[in-house]
């Protein structure tokens, strides 16, 4: 069986580990990165055998089976919409796009031309997350904290596309109604787009999310608590702990049932291996992506909309 002709765009601080992924999957054959950087492009290239390195990646259109897309948030739409329109599966970093206009074009180009679109939000393959399972029981209440020190990579989007977005996405996963009102606040600390946000998002049907984001932070915290009718669990995404606190069949206090509290946690994993794994299997077998083009979507139109409540 032919092996998948897979590249790599955009080969910074996240995209060397992309293109390490594909290297290392059977299926894939890891045939070229592209890199405005030359120097960057051929350092990447020259770590694996029969790798090329382009500055331009038009030159790879209608050459390859699969791109993923890890270049600036502001040209996701152009690199996708070109490889996609060549006939290319896409796996796009989050967030999908800047616009949800945008958004759609990449969805109906992928689906007209019968390509994988995913978008890359990792959190979804982090062990905690898969095992936490929510299907006969929606959670009443949602309380997630993600807290990260300076850091000057990633600043060219707020606070809220940048970090906030991994638990939008989550969460608008878990519950599965649509947003009927969001209340958010926020301010711009060390750059010019802010820094720290606060968002309460109200569903149909009645479950309410308070979701913070900082990367102005003094600590490194990624946890999210779900309140459910008979349950309360905690997903601690640094540690990849899983808690779950039920009541038990002997009481406490009289007439207080006693709390059981059952952890779990889950060995140092590949999340990025494994995102980058089931999309190729979703090539390979044509499944459903677990982050489609769509999932992407609905967390760009709901970051953009705490974004414009914030100012």
């Amino acid at each position: 069986m032919n092996k998948l002709k897979c590249a790599v765009i955009g080969v910074g601080y996240l995209g060397k580990f992309h293109a390490e992924k594909y290297a290392a999957l059977p299926p894939c054959e890891l045939v070229a990165v592209v890199d405005a950087d030359r120097e960057t492009a051929l350092t990447i290239a020259g770590r694996h055998p029969g790798c090329a390195a382009y500055t331009d990646y038009r030159e790879l259109l209608g050459k390859i089976d699969v791109a993923s897309i890890v270049v600036p948030t502001s040209l996701h739409f152009e690199v996708a919409r070109d490889f996609l329109l060549a006939g290319t599966h896409v796996l796009v970093e989050k967030p999908i796009t800047v616009t949800v206009e945008q958004a759609d074009e990449l969805i109906r180009i992928a689906k007209e031309k019968g390509k994988v679109l995913m978008v890359g939000h990792l959190e979804r393959f982090n062990p905690a997350v898969m095992n936490l399972d929510l299907t006969h029981n929606r959670p009443l209440f949602i309380e997630s904290h993600r807290l990260a020190p300076f850091n000057p990579r990633a600043n060219d989007v707020s606070v809220v596309l940048d970090l906030m977005i991994h638990d939008i996405d989550i969460i608008l996963d878990m519950v599965g109604s649509e947003v009927e009102r969001i209340d958010a606040n926020g301010l711009k600390v060390l750059t010019n787009d802010i820094d720290i946000a606060n968002a309460r998002l109200t569903f149909q049907n009645g479950c309410v999310a308070n979701v913070t984001a900082s990367r102005i932070s003094t600590k490194v915290e990624r946890k999210m608590r779900l309140f459910l009718p008979n349950a309360y669990m905690s997903v601690d995404f640094q540690s990849r702990t899983l808690s779950r606190h039920t009541k038990g069949t002997r009481e406490m206090f009289p007439g207080v049932p006693e709390i059981v509290t059952e952890d779990s946690v889950y060995e140092s994993g590949d999340a990025l291996m494994e995102e980058i794994r089931h999309f190729v299997e979703c090539i390979e077998t044509g499944k459903p992506p677990l982050v489609p083009g769509e999932a992407g979507r609905r967390a760009l139109q709901t970051a953009i909309e705490i974004g414009r409540l914030l100012g």
